[in-house]
C-alpha cells in the first residue's frame, strides 16, 4: 500500500496537482514516523490505522475552520481529506452499522449506558476501519438509553 501511494504521489507530481502531491508527501512522511517509532515496517493493518489517523485529523480541522468561519481553508483541508479518504476502505453506511450494533447488543446482553464499554471496543473491532466512531457512538448511546 506505501508503495502505491509512493507512485500516486509521483505522478501528482508529474501532473501537476500540488495538493494532492502535498497531502501524499505529508501522509508518506507520518507512516515513516510510525514505521521508525515501531522499529519495523509496517503492514496493512498499521498503515490503514496512520491513514484513518490522518483522516479524522481532517475532519476535526474543517469542523474547527468552519466554527471559526474560516471557509478558504476549510476547503483546503477538503481537498485534501478526499485525498487521504482514497486509500480507505468504504465505510458502512447508517444501515449496516445499526445491524451491526444490534448484534453486538444481543451478544453481550446489554440493556443500559453502563454496557457501552462492553459494545462500543466491539463493534469497533468488527468493524476494523470501515465504521465511524462518531456515528457508531450516537447510534450506540440512542440504543442504549
Amino acid at each position: 500500500m506505501i508503495d502505491q501511494i509512493q507512485n500516486d504521489m509521483k505522478n501528482a507530481l508529474k501532473n501537476g496537482e500540488k495538493v494532492k502531491a502535498n497531502t501524499l508527501r505529508l501522509l508518506i512522511s507520518n507512516l515513516k514516523n510510525k514505521s521508525i517509532e515501531l522499529g519495523s515496517e509496517l503492514d496493512d493493518k498499521q498503515v490503514l490505522q496512520v491513514i484513518q489517523k490522518a483522516s479524522k485529523q481532517h475532519k476535526e480541522s474543517i469542523k474547527m475552520y468552519k466554527e471559526g468561519n474560516r471557509d478558504d481553508l476549510a476547503a483546503q483541508e477538503e481537498s485534501e481529506l478526499a485525498v487521504i479518504e482514497h486509500y480507505l476502505p468504504s465505510m458502512m453506511g447508517e444501515d449496516e452499522l445499526n445491524t451491526l450494533i444490534d448484534t453486538v447488543i444481543q451478544e453481550v446482553g446489554a440493556e443500559s449506558m453502563a454496557d457501552f464499554g462492553k459494545v462500543m471496543p466491539e463493534v469497533m473491532k468488527r468493524g476494523a476501519g470501515q465504521v465511524d466512531g462518531g456515528m457508531a457512538q450516537t447510534l450506540l448511546k440512542s440504543k442504549l438509553s
